[in-house]
C-alpha cells in the first residue's frame, strides 16, 4: 500500500464524518488539565475508556468566566471552520446550542479580511461561530461533563508514576495533600507551561526537544456595546512586515454574545497597543479599517485587557524513540502558535481527532503512542508552517536569504495577493487558513500559475 501524503492524512483527520460507535480499549484514562484541549481529549477518551478523570486546578464553575490558568482567556479567540467541524463531530448539535445560548453565527459574506489595508475583492467561504473564550469553553465543558463516564478532580498535577515501561498513574495535590490516580492511559493537556518533558527526563526517559520562534507579540482586547441595529459581522486586518504604516500589526473585530463587539489589536516588540482606553480608541480610529472605529463607538463593557506572548513553541514528541507507554500530549503542551492566526482551539480539536484515529486502530493503548504522535505531527506541521512563516518573514526582513528561501517567500506572496482578487485562489487559501486543508495543497503548479496570472491581470495597489 502506498504511503499516505501529509495532505491525505490531514484530510482524513479533518473529516466531518460523525462518530457513531465506541470501542472500549482502556479501563481508566486520566487527563491532566481541563483546558479546551483537555476537554476534547476527554470526550474522545469517553468512547474508548470505562472511566475518564480530568484533574484541573482551576474552579470549573457552571457559568462562563476567565480562568487563572488561561491568562489569555480574556483575549479574542477564533473558532476556525476546521475546529467547528470537529466540535460537531464530538458534540452533535453544539453549534445550535451555542447559538441558542448567545453565540453569533457570522455568515461568510459578512467576514472581511484586509491585508496591508487593501479591502478584499472576495468574501470568506465559511460561516464562523463567534463567542468569547470563556463562553465557548463553558459550552464545551458542560457537554463533556454531561458524559456519564467523565468526572473532574479539583487539584494540581504534581507528577507521574511509571512502571513496567509505561505510565501507571498521575500524582496530584489538593489542600496540601498528595494523592495518586491510577491510570491505564494519560493525556497531558497542561498548556505551554507543561512539565511533562522534565518529568520524563527525571524518570530516565527521553525529553522532547523544544523549538522556539520569537514573536514578542503584545495584544489587547476590549468589549464594546453593539447597537441593536448593527449588522452581524467580523473584520480581520493583518499587515506584512514591509508595510510602511504598520504601527499596529493587525487586529480583529467580531460580534459576540451579550450584544457586544470584541475588538483586538496587536503589535510586536516595543509596540504595546491598548495599554489605556485612550490609546486603544486612538489606534482603532487612526490605524485600522473603518469597522474598528465603528465598533469602539459604543460603551466600553470591560477594562482593556492586555497580554504578551514571547514566542511560538513546539515540543517534538514525534521524534522520540524511547517513550513510556500509555502517554500522549495535546494542545498547547505540544505546540502553541502566534495567537494572531487563531489556530489554537482548532489545532486542539484536530489533536483530538488524531487521538480518536489512534485509539480506533491500536491493539493495546498501553504501548508507546508513536503512531499517535505521527498523526498529530501532520496537524502541528500544518499550523506551524502557516504561522511561523509570517513570523520568520518579519524577523528576517532586510536580511540576505538563500535563493530557495527567497523563491518560497515570493511564491507565498503571490498566493496571498491573488487571494484578494481571485475567487478560486481565495477559496483555496481559505481552506488552508481555516484549517480544513493542508498547506501543501496550495503549492501545486496550477494554483501557483493561476496566482501569478491573477496578479498580472489585477495588481494590488498598496
Amino acid at each position: 500500500m502506498a504511503k499516505r501524503t501529509a495532505a491525505q492524512i490531514f484530510g482524513a483527520l479533518s473529516t466531518a464524518r460523525p462518530i457513531e460507535r465506541t470501542r472500549i480499549v482502556l479501563g481508566k484514562a486520566v487527563v491532566m488539565g481541563g483546558s479546551v484541549a483537555g476537554l476534547l481529549a476527554a470526550r474522545v477518551l469517553a468512547a474508548h475508556a470505562e472511566t475518564v478523570v480530568i484533574i484541573e486546578r482551576d474552579d470549573l464553575g457552571e457559568t462562563p468566566a476567565a480562568r487563572p490558568g488561561v491568562p489569555q482567556g480574556s483575549q479574542w479567540h477564533a473558532l476556525l471552520a476546521g475546529g467547528l467541524r470537529q466540535l460537531e463531530r464530538w458534540f452533535p448539535g453544539i453549534t445550535a446550542q451555542a447559538r441558542q445560548e448567545g453565540a453569533v453565527m457570522l455568515p461568510g459574506r459578512r467576514v472581511r479580511t484586509y491585508v496591508d489595508n487593501v479591502p478584499p475583492a472576495t468574501t470568506a467561504p465559511y460561516d464562523v461561530l463567534s463567542g468569547t473564550r470563556p463562553f465557548l469553553e463553558n459550552v464545551i465543558r458542560r457537554r463533556t461533563l454531561d458524559l456519564p463516564n467523565v468526572k473532574v478532580i479539583p487539584g494540581r498535577v504534581s507528577g507521574l508514576s511509571f512502571g513496567a515501561g509505561r505510565v501507571q498513574g498521575v500524582r496530584w495535590i489538593s489542600g496540601g495533600e498528595e494523592a495518586v490516580e491510577d491510570a491505564d492511559f494519560v493525556v497531558d493537556a497542561m498548556g505551554r507551561a507543561s512539565k511533562l518533558g522534565d518529568w520524563l527526563e527525571e524518570a530516565g526517559w527521553q525529553k522532547p526537544s523544544l523549538h522556539r520562534v520569537p514573536i514578542n507579540l503584545n495584544y489587547a482586547t476590549g468589549l464594546f456595546a453593539r447597537p441593536p441595529e448593527a449588522p452581524i459581522s467580523a473584520t480581520l486586518a493583518r499587515r506584512s512586515p514591509a508595510f510602511a504604516a504598520a504601527r499596529t500589526a493587525g487586529g480583529g473585530v467580531s460580534s459576540v454574545e451579550g450584544g457586544a463587539w470584541v475588538v483586538t489589536l496587536g503589535g510586536y516588540d516595543d509596540d504595546r497597543p491598548g495599554r489605556t482606553l485612550e490609546d486603544f480608541l486612538r489606534r482603532c480610529r487612526e490605524d485600522m479599517p473603518p469597522e474598528f472605529a465603528r465598533a469602539v463607538a459604543g460603551e466600553p463593557l470591560v477594562p482593556i485587557a492586555t497580554y504578551r506572548q514571547a514566542d511560538a513553541r513546539r515540543r517534538d514528541y514525534a521524534g522520540l524513540t524511547r517513550l513510556p507507554g500509555g502517554l500522549v500530549s495535546v494542545g498547547d503542551a505540544v505546540a502553541s502558535f502566534n495567537p494572531f492566526y487563531g489556530q489554537g482551539i482548532t489545532s486542539a480539536a484536530l489533536h483530538a481527532s488524531s487521538l480518536s484515529a489512534y485509539l480506533w486502530n491500536v491493539r493495546d493503548a498501553r504501548i508507546p503512542a508513536h503512531e499517535f504522535f505521527g498523526l498529530q505531527e501532520v496537524i502541528v506541521d500544518a499550523a506551524w508552517e502557516l504561522s511561523t512563516a509570517a513570523d520568520l518573514a518579519r524577523l528576517q526582513s532586510g536580511a540576505a536569504l538563500p535563493l530557495r528561501a527567497r523563491l518560497a517567500r515570493w511564491l507565498s506572496g503571490q498566493i496571498v495577493d491573488a487571494s484578494l482578487v481571485d475567487e478560486t485562489i481565495s477559496r483555496r487559501f481559505a481552506d488552508v487558513t481555516y484549517m480544513t486543508a493542508h498547506p501543501t495543497t496550495l503549492m501545486t503548479p496550477a494554483t501557483v500559475a493561476r496566482s501569478i496570472w491573477a496578479n498580472r491581470r489585477r495588481p494590488i495597489a498598496r
